[in-house]
């Protein structure tokens, strides 16, 4: 069993109090605070905190080099362990100015958390991630069932995550009155009041074009919503399952209710499942917005094509769509620089637009 410091959960608590209401912090931010302040008192042995010595901080980051994942079994990950140590190092830099501390701690010895050169060095290189083709998507939606009104609702789920490269949080908690299938093309308006979007913010989404038989996807799912189950502007676009007794007592699915997921676990469990019944490896929701990152590379053809493109993710600065959504694998990469031997130089004219807009919006280096 754990062992609790009653001291240390007080100044934890007041701790997260700060930074939801000081600094902001989402919840999913507050958890990673609390999970990294967890494996250090498991290290120390639940230590009071102000007996916080450069010697504890020397032990954790190695204990924390040893520590495999819950999840992968492998050792965390040099961004996983340098998040973790930040987390900490803020903590206490917190804490060496709160009355009682001052004396007690030393911000030289709180330095000992930062993590080496090489570590922050590999946190901050950028990775490549795996995630499906188009064609991946449309034979995942294939193969899946439209017997039953949530096998439907999952074949709309996927195709709309594709069509709009939302997050999976911001889906489960949109409404039917987010969606407007009069416009051309269909606007998902994501108002931070009613939906869970990243960092609160406002966005305007329009379908991208990504083919108009996924399109008629969602479309036959919003007309059964409204038709058939008779669901409102503010019933669930993509409503939770509903739980009953079956015929033998046991609790198992019997439709779909008229409410909101709490969370976007089942989403990804539908993903999770639709994946496995195609034979092919599992791709969380946010893994559509790496498709359509790279997707932009090949169909955008002008810079205003490329600039509505990032605003469709949400992105202020182009810059963000192409860091976090652009990298190109090496093998890709060769074809590319190999293709580009044999093609006419582009106008000058529009390459001299591209290179301003990219430069306007921090996406050139120099080095």
């Amino acid at each position: 069993m754990a062992r609790i410091n009653a001291g240390n959960e007080r100044l934890k608590r007041e701790y997260i109090h700060y930074l939801k209401e000081a600094k902001g912090k989402s919840e999913a931010s507050l958890d990673m605070v609390r999970k990294a302040l967890l494996r250090f008192e498991t290290s120390t042995g639940w230590r009071d905190f102000k007996t916080f010595r450069r010697e504890q901080a020397i032990a954790f980051k190695q204990r924390l080099a040893e520590t495999a994942g819950a999840r992968s079994g492998e050792p965390l990950s040099a961004a996983t362990q340098t998040a973790t140590l930040t987390a900490v190092k803020e903590f206490f830099l917190w804490l060496a100015w709160r009355p009682g501390f001052k004396s007690r701690l030393h911000l030289p010895d709180i330095d000992y958390l930062n993590p080496s050169r090489k570590d922050a060095a590999k946190a901050k290189a950028p990775k490549l991630r795996d995630y499906p083709s188009l064609e991946q998507i449309r034979a995942t939606i294939a193969a899946m069932p439209e017997e039953t009104a949530m096998d439907r609702r999952n074949r709309a789920l996927l195709a709309f995550a594709i069509l709009s490269g939302m997050r999976d949080r911001a889906m489960a908690s949109l409404s039917l009155r987010d969606l407007d299938l009069a416009k051309s093309p269909p606007l998902v308006r994501q108002d931070p009041n009613t939906v869970e979007t990243k960092f609160a913010k406002a966005i305007a989404t329009y379908f991208f074009p990504v083919g108009d038989d996924l399109a008629a996807t969602v479309a036959d799912w919003v007309r059964e919503l409204r038709e058939v189950h008779l669901f409102g502007p503010t019933d669930p676009l993509f409503p939770r399952t509903r739980i009953g007794q079956g015929a033998n007592l046991a609790f198992a699915p019997q439709g779909i209710d008229r409410a909101h997921w709490s969370d976007a676990s089942p989403i990804r469990a539908i993903f999770k499942q639709a994946f496995t019944r195609a034979g092919l490896p599992y791709f969380p929701p946010h893994s559509f917005r790496h498709t359509l990152g790279h997707l932009a590379q090949t169909m955008c053809r002008t810079p205003e094509e490329l600039r509505a493109w990032s605003q469709n993710f949400g992105h202020d600065n182009i810059a963000t769509t192409l860091n976090s959504y652009g990298r190109i694998d090496p093998h890709r990469q060769g074809e590319v620089i190999g293709a580009m031997a044999g093609e006419r130089p582009q106008g000058e004219a529009l390459a001299r637009e591209m290179a301003a807009l990219l430069a306007r919006h921090g996406a050139l280096t120099t080095g």
